[in-house]
């Protein structure tokens, strides 16, 4: 299993012709709705993009919640902010269909902590924070089971909540905050699982993790980011050449990199397979409602 995904973890050729194609005009601006679009790969993607031919509008938001809704308004032509998992349970919750045109970078979850250097000095009945967003907690829980902190009682997945933790069986205590309060209660926990997002601002070095889930391994495709498009969209050649961009021009890389503080593991995988872990996540998630 792991070799396969590597295998898909392969650079992956994109149609790059925008001739002949349902796709936007050559003189049409492409709106893509971003999270963070201060950052500074942004600008060069819009360079990179324009030296293409093409004009690119970088829209930011300010919410996670609010880039799909205006992607499915038609505000956006595209939108690149989350993972599969998380564009699953919006199509569940939405009835909506948008769908990956193309991967960029996994980031791993990690487990931080002020008090100890090591995820084996960490004391029975100490106590974990981890997020308490439904796709981040379940992926966290992943983590403290595979650190040997905590077992789920249902083997874990990518839906397991507190009440999956067997207690009885596990060494820590887990409490669930906001995402952004992980970092800022590590005086207070022994360790805590934190977002990408605040790993720096806590003070905090990637290095620095105790535990982390691995981006080669199958189960972590679901938490792939990607591009999402609508539906009626997802061969528009346009959109294809710009995940292209995305994943070929070095500078960018190299900049999500940098942002990410060295934690991004940028990827390339095919949109059959982004595809079919979609369709699989929102299977799961529509049985789990």
């Amino acid at each position: 299993m792991k070799k396969k995904l590597l295998a898909a973890l392969a650079v992956v050729p994109l149609a790059a012709l925008l001739a002949g194609c349902s796709g936007a005009a050559a003189d049409e601006t492409v709106k893509i709705g971003v999270v963070g679009a201060s950052d500074p790969y942004w600008a060069v993607y819009e360079e990179a993009a324009a030296d293409a031919g093409i004009t690119v509008d970088i829209v930011d938001f300010a919410e996670f919640g609010q880039p799909n809704p205006a992607l499915s308004a038609g505000e956006l032509d595209l939108n690149q902010f989350q993972h599969i998992v998380y564009l699953a349970e919006y199509n569940v919750a939405s009835k909506d269909d948008l769908t990956p045109v193309g991967a960029t970078a996994i980031y791993p979850l990690a487990l931080y902590s002020t008090q100890y250097d090591d995820v084996n000095e960490i004391k029975k009945g100490d106590t974990v924070a981890v997020p308490n967003d439904a796709s981040n907690l379940a992926r966290a829980l992943l983590v403290l089971q595979s650190a040997k902190l905590i077992t789920l009682s249902d083997g874990g997945s990518i839906y397991s909540t507190l009440d999956d933790i067997d207690t009885k069986k596990s060494k820590v205590t887990v409490t669930a905050l906001e995402a952004s309060l992980t970092a800022t209660s590590l005086p207070d926990v022994a360790a805590a699982i934190i977002n990408n997002d605040f790993v720096e601002k806590a003070g905090l070095k990637v290095d620095d993790a105790l535990a982390q889930d691995d981006p080669t391994d199958p189960n972590a495709l679901p938490y792939v980011n990607v591009f999402a498009a609508r539906a009626e969209d997802k061969d528009n050649a346009t959109y294809q050449k710009l995940v292209e961009i995305y994943q070929t021009t070095k500078a960018v890389q190299d900049g999500v990199i940098d942002v990410s503080a060295g934690s991004a593991v940028m990827v390339q995988i095919p949109v059959a397979d982004l595809e079919a872990s979609l369709a699989t996540v929102e299977k799961d998630t529509a049985a789990q409602k």
